[in-house]
C-alpha cells in the first residue's frame, strides 16, 4: 500500500503500447546499415547480421540495423547498460534502473524497452540466443547481467522480428555479440559521479583474460568484473521541493481562460506524518501533531488543496509528510560477474563452443515507511504517552477516542533488500559441411539459464499487534505504561486482545513524536517480508543455411535458405513467507505462485536475389521468412514477413518490410493465482472528476454518492488480481518502407528516410483499476454491471475499497512516424587538415500513437503522442573527431516539449493544468578518449555539460519522467590496459 502525493501521480495516462521502425543512431556509433561504399554486391563481404540467418551483403538489409560498439558504451559513462540503450530515440527509459525505481520484483533490474511497446515486447538475444528473464513470471532480460568488458556491439532491428526470433519480438530484437578469441590480459576501470554534489557514484572494474590453446585450434577466455551504482534519492535532487497540483483558487469553471490546476512547490500532507497526527480527518483548527520528543502542537492551514490528504503550505510544514523523503531515483547497486568462455576446432569445418556465467546483485531500494492512515484510535483518557496538554483538550471537548495517522518512519523505510543470482551456460556445434557440391552452415545449441531472487520488504507493519501495542495504560502493579493485553484488570468487559501474533509479549508502543518507542516495541509490531524466485530457461535449437548455386540461379544469384527449429521450456516460481501468506502482515498476503510452458517452433527463411547490375536495376532482392510456433499454454502462433530491397541506380536503395509478429502471453500473464495486491483510483465520482464524462452524474447518482462527493483516494486500494489461463498470443502487423540515398558526387554521405505504420490487435493488457472504476460509471445507460461488480465501496464513506481485476486480449495500439538519418564522414586531409571528423544528425517525428485499452470501443482513444515520454519531435546530433591516438566527441540531445495533460479527444486541455508542457530540453555531453600508450587508453567526459535540467517538478520518478536527465552535469573517467 502507498500514499500518492496526487501531483507526483499525474495521470498522463501513458500505455507502454508505442512501436515503430527506424534507422535510429546513437550519437558516434556505427551504423550497419548504411554506408558510402558502391561497390558491386559481389564484391561485398557477406556476414551475417542481427534480423536475418542468411549471409547477405551490408547494405542488402531490407530492414535497418543500429550498431553500438564497445567504445561508444563507455562514453555512456555508467555501467547501466539499460540507460545507454535508452538514449536511441527507439528506445524508452521506462524500464532502466530509474525507470524501475518503484518496483521491489524489479528493483535492480534494467532492460530495453523497444518503441515503448514495453520490455515484454522486446526480445533481448545474447549472441543469438535467448537469455533467461530477471524479473518473475516475465520473459525481461536484465542487461546488467550482461558483462560490459565483453561486449563486442549490439545491434538493433525493430519491428518484423518474430519470424526469425520467435515470441517476444513485437517490437524488435536487440542482439549483444560478444568478444570471442581475446587473446591477452585486458584491465578496466571507470568511475563517475555528479559534479553538482547529487551523489549519483558508480565505478566497475573488470580483468579479461584470453589465450590460444592446443595450438591454435581453441581460445578459451575467463572475465571477473565488480560494479557499484550509488543509491540516489529523491530529495538528493536540487530541484526538488515537494512539487505537486493544487486547485487553483481564482479558477471559475471550465473554458474561462484560467488554469483549474496548478503545479506549485511545498504540496505536503498535514493529515499524516512521522510524528504522528491526531484527528487527520478533522477540519482546520483541530488537526495535531507532535514535535519530536512528543510535544503537541496544531498542523499548520494549507494554503491550496490538491486534494483531501495533501495541500500547498507557501511556507513549509516542519512536520508534514513529504513523500519525496522516500523516493528513489537510482537503487543501490552491487554486482559481481564472473564468466568464461571456449571455442575449440574440432577439425577444419567443425567448431564447439561454450559460455558460462555467474551473475550476483545485492539491491536496496527505498519505497514508503509502512503507514495507519486514520485506521488507528487512541484511547485518550487511558494512554500514558499522549500528550498530557492535548488530553485535556481533547476531554474537554467530551472526546475520549480519538483517530490517528502515523508514517511508522523510526522503523526505517520498506525498503527492497534483493539478492539476485543468475547463472547460464552456452554449449553448442557449428560449422559447415559438403553435400554434393552445396555448403550447408549449421550450428546446433543447448542453452541453460537460471536466476534466484531473494526479494526482501523491510520493516512492514503487523496491523493487529500495533492496534494492541497502541492501547497503552498504566499497570497499577507497577506503576509503568503496558499494553491493555497483559492488564487485566483494566480490559473491562467483552475485552477481546487484538494481537494476532505472540499476543502474550506485547509491548506498549508510544507513537507520539518520532523514535519514541523502545526497541523492543517496535520489533513487536514490525516484521520483514520474504519472497523468492526461481526463474528457469532451457532450450535446444539447430539451424542449417544454404543456396541452391549448385542446381540453379536467379539473375541476381543463387537463393538462400535457412531452416530450423528451436524446444523450449521455461518455468517460473514465487514463494512467500509463511508469515506473510497467512494475513499478519499490511503487505499483501500473496500466494505462491507456479508457472510452466514449453513450446515448440520450426522456422525457414529464403532470400531471393531477382535481378543484379542489370539497367534500372542494380540490386532488386526479396526476402521472406515464416515461423510457426505450438505453445503448450496458448496454442499455435504464427509469424511471418516478407522485405523488399530495389536499388534502380548506384546511389539510391528503397527499402520495405511488412509482417506480422506474435507475443504468446508470459507466466505471470497467464498462470498467477488471484492475489491481493494495492492499486491506485482517482474516483471517477469525487466531486473534481465528475464533469469529466457526461455519464457520471447520474450514474454516480444512481449508486447513492452525492454529487459533492470528496474522495480520500490518496491511498492505495485494494486489489485482487491474477493470470489468466485463456489467454492467445497477440499480434501485430507492421509496414515500414524507406529510402537510402549514397550520392557518388558526394563522397562518405548518407541519407536515410524511413516511414512505419504499426497495428496491434488483442494485446495482452492487465485492466487498469482506473479504468474499471470509470468505467462503472461511464456507461450511456446507466452504471455498467459488468464493471461495478468489480469495485466494492465503503457503505459509511462511498471511498472505493476495493477492485478486481486481471489480463486480457483487449487492447490495441496503433503508431505512425518518420525517422530520418544524415551521416557524413569527412576526410580532412581532402581541406588540408589533419584527421577525420564524422557528423551525424538523427530526427524522429512521431506522427501518432493511439492506444485502445478496449479494442471493441474504437471510438474510445487515448492519444500518446506529444505527452510526457512520447514527444512528438527527437533528434541527436553529433560530431566526432578523430587524429591519431586521439578522439573528440560532441553530443547533443533534443526533446521536444511534451504535455503533462491527457491529449486525447475525451481527455483534458490545457487549461486543466499549468504549467502545461515541460518546456523542450536540449543537452551537450563532451567526452575525449587518448591512447596515452600503445597499450593504455584514456577517457573523459562530461555528461549534460551545461547542466540543464527539466522543469522542478520533473524527478525522474520513474515511468514516463525517466526520460527526463534529472541529475544534471556529471563526469566520468575510463582506464583500459592490454598486456
Amino acid at each position: 500500500m502507498k500514499i500518492t502525493n496526487k501531483a507526483h501521480a499525474v495521470a498522463f495516462k501513458k500505455s507502454s503500447l508505442t512501436i515503430g521502425l527506424s534507422a535510429a543512431l546513437f550519437s558516434g556509433l556505427s551504423f550497419q546499415g548504411v554506408a558510402a561504399e558502391s561497390d558491386e554486391i559481389n564484391k561485398v563481404e557477406r556476414i551475417q547480421v542481427t534480423g536475418s540467418r542468411i549471409s547477405k551483403a551490408k547494405l542488402s538489409q531490407p530492414a535497418p540495423i543500429v550498431t553500438i560498439t564497445a567504445e561508444d558504451i563507455a562514453k555512456g559513462g555508467t555501467p547501466d547498460l539499460g540507460s545507454i540503450l535508452a538514449e536511441l530515440p527507439s528506445v524508452g527509459a521506462t524500464d532502466t534502473l530509474v525507470g524501475n525505481n518503484n518496483s521491489n520484483a524489479s528493483a535492480g533490474v534494467s532492460s530495453a524497452d523497444l518503441r515503448r511497446l514495453g520490455a515484454a515486447r522486446t526480445l533481448v538475444l545474447v549472441n543469438g540466443k535467448r537469455h533467461v528473464a530477471g524479473a518473475p513470471g516475465s520473459s525481461q532480460v536484465d542487461l546488467n547481467t550482461i558483462p560490459s568488458a565483453l561486449i563486442e556491439k549490439i545491434e538493433i532491428i525493430t519491428g518484423g522480428a518474430s519470424a526469425i526470433y520467435g515470441s517476444d519480438a513485437v517490437s524488435g530484437v536487440i542482439n549483444v555479440i560478444l568478444k570471442d578469441n581475446f587473446d591477452g590480459l585486458q584491465f578496466n576501470a571507470s568511475v563517475g559521479n555528479s559534479t553538482e554534489g547529487v551523489g549519483t557514484e558508480n565505478h566497475s572494474f573488470s580483468v579479461v583474460a584470453g589465450t590460444d590453446i592446443a595450438g591454435g585450434k581453441g581460445n578459451i577466455t575467463f572475465h571477473a568484473g565488480q560494479d557499484r551504482v550509488r543509491q540516489v534519492l529523491a530529495n538528493n535532487l536540487r530541484q526538488s521541493n515537494a512539487y505537486g497540483d493544487v486547485d487553483n483558487p481564482l479558477n471559475t469553471g471550465e473554458n474561462d481562460g484560467i488554469p483549474d490546476r496548478l503545479t506549485v512547490p511545498n504540496v505536503l500532507s498535514e493529515r499524516i506524518s512521522e510524528n504522528g497526527v491526531i484527528n487527520p480527518f478533522g477540519t482546520n483548527g483541530s488537526i495535531y501533531t507532535f514535535n519530536n520528543s512528543g510535544v503537541a502542537q496544531l498542523m499548520p492551514a494549507r494554503e491550496a488543496s490538491g486534494s483531501f490528504a495533501f495541500g500547498n503550505f507557501p511556507d513549509g510544514c516542519e512536520f508534514c509528510a513529504n513523500t519525496q523523503d522516500y523516493e528513489n531515483v537510482l537503487p543501490s547497486l552491487e554486482k559481481l560477474t564472473l564468466g568464461s568462455t571456449l571455442n575449440y576446432n574440432l577439425t577444419d569445418n567443425h567448431t564447439f563452443y561454450s559460455d558460462f556465467k555467474f551473475v550476483r546483485s545485492e539491491i536496496e531500494q527505498q519505497f514508503q515507511p509502512s503507514f495507519q492512515f486514520g485506521n488507528i484510535s487512541i484511547n485518550v483518557e487511558d494512554n500514558p504517552y499522549l500528550d498530557s496538554n492535548l488530553r485535556q483538550q481533547l476531554l474537554s471537548e467530551g472526546t475520549t477516542s480519538v483517530a490517528m495517522s502515523k508514517f511508522f518512519g523510526e522503523l526505517g523505510n520498506r525498503s527492497a533488500d534483493n539478492e539476485r543470482e543468475l547463472f547460464r551456460v552456452v554449449t553448442g556445434f557449428k560449422g559447415f559441411f559438403t553435400l554434393s557440391e552445396t555448403d550447408f552452415d549449421y550450428d546446433f545449441y543447448y542453452v541453460y539459464g537460471q536466476t534466484g531472487n531473494r526479494r526482501k520488504t523491510l520493516n512492514d507493519l503487523i496491523p493487529d499487534n500495533l492496534a494492541a501495542a497502541l492501547d497503552a495504560v498504566i499497570d497499577p502493579a507497577t506503576g509503568e505504561a503496558a499494553c491493555r493485553s497483559q492488564v487485566p484488570s483494566l480490559q473491562g468487559e467483552g475485552y477481546t486482545d487484538p494481537a494476532s501474533v505472540n499476543g502474550d509479549a506485547c509491548i506498549a508502543y508510544n507513537a507520539f513524536g518520532f523514535d519514541q518507542a523502545s526497541a523492543a516495541a517496535k520489533d513487536y509490531v514490525s516484521a520483514d517480508v520474504t519472497r523468492t524466485d526461481t526463474i528457469t530457461q532451457e532450450f535446444i535449437g539447430g539451424s542449417v543455411t544454404f543456396d541452391t548455386g549448385e542446381f540453379f540461379e536467379l539473375q541476381g544469384g543463387a537463393i538462400g535458405l535457412a531452416t530450423g527449429f528451436e524446444y523450449r521450456e521455461e518455468t517460473s516460481e514465487s514463494i512467500t513467507d509463511e508469515f506473510t501468506k497467512a494475513g499478519f502482515l499490511s503487505n499483501a498476503a500473496t500466494p505462491d505462485a507456479y508457472g510452466e510452458f514449453d513450446v515448440t517452433e520450426a522456422f525457414i527463411e529464403v532470400n531471393l536475389p531477382l535481378l543484379a547490375n542489370v539497367a534500372f536495376a542494380k540490386e532488386l532482392g526479396i526476402d521472406a521468412a515464416y515461423r510457426t510456433a505450438d505453445y503448450s499454454h496458448a496454442g499455435t502462433a504464427d509469424a511471418w514477413k516478407v522485405g523488399l530491397l530495389y536499388r534502380p541506380v548506384d546511389d539510391v536503395r528503397i527499402r520495405g518490410t511488412y509482417g506480422q509478429a506474435v507475443r504468446a502471453p508470459n507466466i505471470a500473464e497467464a498462470f498467477n493465482p488471484q492475489s491481493p495486491g494495492f492499486g491506485r483510483v482517482s474516483d471517477p465520482c469525487d466531486a473534481d472528476n465528475i464533469g469529466n464524462n457526461p455519464n457520471r452524474s447520474a450514474n454516480c447518482a444512481a449508486l447513492g454518492i452525492p454529487a459533492d462527493f470528496q474522495a480520500n483516494d490518496n491511498v492505495s486500494v485494494d486489489v485482487i488480481s491474477g493470470g489468466n489461463p485463456e489467454l492467445e498470443s497477440e499480434t501485430s502487423t507492421s509496414l515500414t518502407a524507406g529510402i537510402v540515398w549514397t550520392p557518388s558526387f558526394f563522397e562518405n554521405f548518407s541519407l536515410t528516410i524511413d516511414y512505419y505504420d504499426i497495428e496491434i490487435e488483442d494485446a495482452i493488457s492487465f485492466i487498469a483499476t482506473q479504468s474499471i472504476a470509470d468505467n462503472c460509471v461511464d456507461a450511456a445507460d446507466g452504471p455498467d454491471a459488468s464493471f461495478c461488480s468489480q469495485v466494492d465501496r465503503d457503505p459509511i464513506t462511498n471511498d472505493v475499497t476495493l477492485v478486481r481485476s486481471g489480463f486480457l486480449n483487449a487492447a490495441a495500439t496503433t503508431t505512425r512516424g518518420i525517422e530520418a538519418d544524415f551521416d557524413y564522414d569527412m576526410n580532412l586531409a581532402d581541406y588540408s587538415l589533419h584527421g577525420g571528423l564524422k557528423l551525424n544528425l538523427f530526427v524522429n517525428h512521431l506522427i501518432e500513437l493511439e492506444d485502445f485499452e478496449f479494442q471493441s470501443r474504437p471510438d474510445t482513444v487515448n492519444v500518446e503522442n506529444g505527452e510526457v515520454g512520447d514527444p512528438e519531435w527527437q533528434a541527436r546530433f553529433s560530431a566526432v573527431y578523430k587524429y591519431n591516438d586521439l578522439t573528440l566527441n560532441w553530443t547533443t540531445r533534443y526533446i521536444d516539449r511534451s504535455a503533462r495533460f491527457d491529449l486525447s479527444p475525451d481527455g483534458d486541455i490545457e487549461e486543466d493544468l499549468q504549467p502545461g508542457y515541460v518546456g523542450s530540453i536540449i543537452t551537450h555531453d563532451i567526452s575525449a578518449s587518448y591512447f596515452v600508450f600503445e597499450n593504455t587508453r584514456v577517457d573523459f567526459g562530461l555528461r549534460n555539460l551545461t547542466d540543464k535540467l527539466p522543469p522542478a517538478y520533473i524527478s525522474a520518478s520513474g515511468g514516463d519522467e525517466a526520460i527526463y536527465d534529472a541529475v544534471g552535469r556529471r563526469f566520468f573517467a575510463n582506464l583500459s590496459v592490454n598486456f
